[in-house]
């Protein structure tokens, strides 16, 4: 048996991403910090029940700590794109380790308030929210393209394995040796990752010209999101089944008392199930994707949700209920972690950190939104009513949204294009100088007249998510077969890095236009730059 399971082991190690020392090691590292991070959460609520009375000041401690994803998680995405993220990542981890040893000293000295202790979980919570997509976005930078389903599905399995564990191992510390101690276990599994960074290198996104600020890098980034339908559609199937699935999370603890009878014991096992089932629904992801598209995936594991929940909803039996939320697991795993595989899989290196970000606000928004509503729903009916409610929306958002079909990117969506050309400028322009209106002009025979108009409105969402801020197209009333495209660009730095930001897929899109150009005249490209 045991020489079965090594086998077995050998073989997973041989031909997952953890052959990889960089990855393995950043692996062990992040696994700590999610560990630090649930253990932290776990001590803080347990500490405020010790301080105060009041249910409400307890339920606080959970606002504190997610709000701040909610609150930074754009900002997040932006930083992680602009900043080196090893640098993003290493300095959240020093913020997370002086919280949770600062709090751990005021427990020791017994200065610890409600007050304070919301304000540092909410520091740590704001720690761990700017390190999510800096974490995430840089699993890209340490396999290989083939091996990212298998990375983002490691990843998530280390999450919800450390969700499942750390409340354990926290209540466990907190039991036996005090909860100071346990609060500074916390800060040695976030110091676990500054140790794991010294070891790996990650490739930071390199643009010319000079570099985003933070508050436009967020603006950039939403607009990219607009012009972009596959990451819209990512967005849109993470909000739909959140925004439904919430109703579980929110409803488990009154599902196990009210409607199972169960105490804090039995609640424990059907979130272990829950535990368990996102493990194995992890764990299947690439497997799945190999032999099926990304969108069939995560709609059967919508549709299996869906289901789950009914069976929760209308059994009174342990046992199923038990198979009821391992199924919800799987199922909550699976669509998160194929969406954030598909996600980061369809856009370039430069906004990768701010795809991240959007999807984990989008994520927030709906359980911050959602939990309670559902809530309300039970109050005035029943958690079985809100349950089946719940699921019998999801269904029909499926149905409303088919069209909106998610897919795996390819290569070419995210390669840089090709080298482009010097500018012949007589002076290059000051970073800030601007706006600028690029210029280019067309000379289309009268039978390609259709065709162009066809290719160059692909042209325009090109543009406008690499950076343009307005375009449009013109027709020449004195020269026949004259077209003129013009966009503008906020600065003379934001030309620059559109040019970079540009993929091969771009550079497709842009030259079936470019082709219908009349033989013999040549493409004229102008360049303004904007006067007071």
């Amino acid at each position: 048996m045991t020489g079965r399971l090594a086998t077995l082991t050998g073989d997973f190690l041989a031909q997952s991403p953890l052959r990889h020392g960089p990855f393995r090691v950043f692996y062990a590292g992040a696994i700590a910090a999610a560990l630090g991070y649930t253990m932290q959460t776990t001590v803080a609520a347990w500490l405020m029940a010790t301080l105060t009375p009041s249910a409400v000041m307890v339920a606080l401690v959970q606002t504190a700590s997610t709000a701040p994803a909610l609150l930074f998680g754009l900002f997040a995405g932006a930083m992680a794109d602009i900043v080196d993220r090893r640098k993003v990542i290493v300095a959240t981890q020093v913020v997370l380790v002086a919280a949770s040893a600062l709090l751990g000293v005021a427990a020791i000295a017994g200065w610890v308030g409600p007050a304070m202790l919301l304000a540092m979980t909410f520091v740590v919570g704001a720690g761990f929210a700017f390190y999510q997509p800096a974490q995430q976005a840089s699993v890209n930078d340490l396999v290989a393209r083939a091996e990212m389903p298998q990375a983002v599905s490691l990843n998530a399995v280390g999450f919800n394995v450390s969700r499942a564990i750390g409340p354990a191992i926290a209540g466990a510390l907190t039991a036996l040796v005090g909860t100071a101690s346990a609060l500074f276990a916390s800060a040695a599994c976030f110091a676990a990752m500054i140790v794991a960074m010294r070891r790996v290198k990650t490739r930071a996104p390199i643009l010319p010209g000079v570099p985003e600020r933070l508050f436009s890098g967020v603006q950039i980034g939403l607009r990219y999101a607009r012009h972009s339908p596959a990451l819209r559609a990512f967005i849109l199937r993470t909000f739909s089944f959140t925004a439904c699935a919430s109703a579980l999370w929110a409803l488990l603890p009154v599902i196990a008392r009210d409607q199972l009878g169960l105490g804090a014991s039995g609640y424990g096992f059907l979130f272990a199930m829950l535990g368990v089932g996102a493990v194995i629904g992890a764990l299947s992801i690439p497997r799945q994707l190999k032999v099926r598209s990304l969108n069939r995936v995560v709609l059967s594991a919508t549709i299996l949700w869906a289901l789950a929940n009914v069976l929760i909803a209308a059994t009174g039996h342990v046992a199923f209920a038990a198979v009821g939320t391992f199924c919800s697991g799987a199922a909550w795993v699976t669509v998160h972690a194929s969406l954030s595989t598909g996600t980061q899989s369809s856009v370039p290196a430069w906004v990768r950190a701010r795809a991240v970000g959007m999807n984990l606000v989008a994520v927030q928004a709906c359980l911050a939104i959602g939990s309670p509503a559902w809530g309300l729903l039970a109050a005035a009916t029943d958690t079985r009513v809100a349950l089946a409610a719940s699921s019998a929306l999801l269904l029909m958002l499926v149905l409303l949204i088919r069209g909106v079909r998610v897919r795996m990117g390819s290569e070419a969506d995210v390669t840089p294009g090709s080298t482009l050309p010097e500018l012949d400028i007589d002076a290059e322009p000051g970073p800030d100088d601007g706006p600028v209106l690029i210029q280019i002009e067309y000379q289309i025979a009268p039978d390609d007249r259709e065709a162009f108009l066809e290719a160059i409105r692909k042209v325009a969402p090109t543009r406008r998510r690499n950076g343009a801020t307005s375009w449009r197209v013109f027709r020449d009333l004195s020269t026949e077969g004259r077209f003129v495209e013009r966009y503008i660009v906020e600065s003379w730095a934001e030309y620059v890095r559109l040019r970079s930001r540009m993929t091969m897929s771009d550079r497709t899109i842009q030259s079936r236009a470019l082709d219908l150009q009349q033989e013999g005249t040549p493409v004229r490209v102008s360049r303004f730059l904007g006067i007071e």
